[in-house]
């Protein structure tokens, strides 16, 4: 029923997302919260941007760095046989720039929340970083890390800008939620941009109630 439409393309975007975004903002929260490298702060600044800078700019210079008109985008294209604009896997990659900072702000934090006794004892006892890392560090986070899916999980489906910008208004490809919503208000037909609205306002709101509880506690009490 769902195949091709916005809301199936846009949860998988975000489902997509948000993996590959965890493999990549772990070890790179974990290296800022315990680096103490000159290049940090330019680090951290890099990360924060989506933050602050209008989606419309992103996908502008995505547009630019992934054309096939562009050197980057030719090589892509021509070497990996990889195309980026107006496809779901530029998608991913746009999707997963824009929303760095809402996975790796929340781990980075939980990481540089640790006593450093934890880390310590650790290397004391010969484990390696990346051990120390995924037995030790990340298991008492666990709050964090939650946190950091959600909020990028539910950032990625609520996306316009940088997703218009770098994949179009393709149906049944790149199309996903967000683009469906502005089309029917466009159209005037207001009942379809309601049910898509509907459908994404019940999902985020379910999902992040459920960190607000599991963070908060307020699940343990109830089944108590």
């Amino acid at each position: 029923m769902l195949e091709g439409t916005p809301l199936k393309i846009t949860f998988e975007l975000a489902a997509v997302t948000t993996v590959l975004l965890f493999f990549v903002s772990v070890p790179l929260a974990f290296w800022l919260s315990s680096s103490r490298s000159r290049i940090k702060p330019v680090i951290e600044t890099l990360v924060s941007m989506p933050l602050v800078l209008p989606p419309t700019v992103l996908g502008f210079y995505f547009l630019l760095a992934f054309s096939p008109s562009n050197s980057f985008g030719q090589w892509l294209d021509e070497w990996l046989g990889i195309q980026l604009i107006f496809s779901f896997p530029g998608l991913v990659v746009a999707s997963m720039i824009y929303s760095l900072p809402f996975m790796v702000h929340p781990i980075q934090s939980g990481l540089a929340s640790l006593p450093p006794s934890l880390k310590e004892a650790s290397y004391l006892l010969g484990k390696s970083r990346t051990t120390t890392l995924l037995k030790i560090l990340l298991p008492n986070i666990k709050s964090s890390l939650l946190t950091g899916i959600v909020l990028s999980f539910a950032h990625t489906v609520g996306e316009f800008g940088v997703v218009l910008m770098i994949g179009g208004n393709i149906p049944g490809e790149t199309r996903v939620a967000s683009i469906a919503i502005y089309d029917q208000v466009e159209a005037l037909n207001y009942g379809a941009a309601n049910y898509y609205s509907m459908v994404l306002f019940a999902i985020t709101f379910s999902i992040l109630l459920l960190v607000y509880l599991v963070n908060g506690g307020y699940l343990k009490k109830f089944w108590k």
